[in-house]
């Protein structure tokens, strides 16, 4: 579980990403675009709090 949790903010910069590709080649939706901002936020603040010596 330790193992995943490491990772939890990489899975949601990935989910982001694959938001902005089903944004830019299936459905043209403003809110794809906002809930892949939000991953991709959450993402970096996960990632930097998770990883963050000391």
């Amino acid at each position: 579980m330790s193992s995943v949790r490491k990772y939890f903010g990489v899975i949601l910069l990935l989910l982001g990403f694959i938001c902005l590709a089903v944004y830019k080649w299936a459905v043209a939706d403003n809110a794809l675009l906002i809930i892949a901002m939000l991953l991709e936020l959450a993402g970096i603040i996960v990632y930097i709090r998770i990883n963050r010596k000391g």
